[in-house]
């Protein structure tokens, strides 16, 4: 039976989750709780306040922001 391989900005969570020990859902809430905003300005704040890597911020806030248009 074949494993199917994640693809796209969920592929960087279990780093996230590993690296900074919060699960994916507590990390897509702080991007929500400051929604509206620009994709840049929520990696920026990410990153400032949270100390997170500009890969892993971009890969959160991309995916938050795609499954809302979805």
């Amino acid at each position: 039976m074949a494993t199917e391989t994640t693809k796209g900005p969920a592929s960087y969570f279990p780093s996230i989750e590993k690296t900074y020990g919060r699960p994916i859902a507590v990390w897509q809430q702080i991007v929500l709780d400051r929604l509206p905003a620009k994709h840049m300005e929520l990696v920026a704040m990410l990153k400032t306040q949270h100390g997170m890597g500009h890969g892993h911020a971009n890969a959160i806030v991309a995916h938050v922001l795609a499954t809302r248009k979805a």
